[in-house]
């Protein structure tokens, strides 16, 4: 292939996908210009991992569009290295979270909606509050549990959540691990019958939630129709396919389950 085809290949390549490829080089090594965008993607990558969600500042705004209540939370994870180091303690509830949520003595409800930092507290500050802006006016025949917002927090901790509100369902909208091209990516987890103990096959996920990415009104309806689904059908996860596409001729999806968390 002659230089030129080359450069024309990866140009296209490049204008179909955020990935590093088709880089340029000078003599064996990469050109500086790609070798410092690197860098600086790792550092922002890191730097989502180890950022800090600002929880009271976003409870507070999920407070003026929610139907709901909307409660600070805890992970038995009492800080950012022990979350990291301790993924199972990111996981579970500590002590103080699980009183506050017994002293709301929860009804029967349809829906516990739980936002959590996960991996990038960076992905849930941009992403949630929007997202759900667009989701919680598909929800309205739905009795709601109240908001929890969480830190520290990984997927299965809305298990806990969901059982201790008696909900049919939970969402929860978590920050995923960051990519050297997506720091932050917000995904969510649907669940049926939310109990500890349940296995990542049993949930339904929607990544990949950004502006370079799905959006927003695109992950509410795929969300929409995952509730709608999983309380026609009593389940969620592997057994349950995004059909909402047949109308269009096209294969149904299923939406990759992936423990990221």
């Amino acid at each position: 292939m002659s230089d030129a085809n080359h450069l024309a290949l990866a140009a296209r390549l490049r204008a179909l996908t955020p990935a590093r490829v088709g880089l340029d080089r000078t003599g064996v090594s990469q050109q500086t210009r790609d070798l410092l965008d690197f860098q600086r993607s790792h550092a922002m990558a890191r730097d989502a991992v180890h950022a800090q969600l600002q929880a009271a500042v976003l409870a507070a705004a999920l407070r003026e569009i929610s139907v709901a209540e909307v409660h600070l939370l805890h992970s038995a994870a009492k800080d950012r290295a022990t979350y990291l180091q301790r993924p199972d303690l990111g996981r579970t509830l500590d002590a103080a979270s699980r009183d506050l949520l017994t002293a709301l003595h929860p009804s029967a409800c349809d829906l516990a909606i739980v936002v959590a930092d996960g991996l990038s507290a960076l992905a849930v500050e941009r992403h949630a509050l929007p997202l759900l802006s667009e989701l919680l006016p598909q929800l309205s025949s739905l009795s709601l549990a109240p908001v929890c917002v969480v830190e520290q927090g990984r997927v299965a901790i809305a298990d806990e959540i969901g059982s201790a509100l008696g909900a049919q369902l939970t969402v929860i909208l978590i920050g995923e691990r960051p990519g050297l091209s997506s720091p932050d990516s917000l995904g969510a987890y649907i669940t049926w019958q939310p109990k500890p103990g349940r296995a990542d096959a049993e949930r339904n996920c929607i990544s990949n939630i950004r502006a370079e990415g799905l959006s927003y009104i695109q992950a509410a309806a795929q969300i929409s129709f995952y509730i709608a689904e999983a309380q026609r059908r009593q389940l969620s996860g592997i057994a349950l396919k995004d059909e909402s596409n047949l109308l269009a001729g096209q294969a149904p999806r299923t939406i990759q389950q992936k423990e990221i968390q």
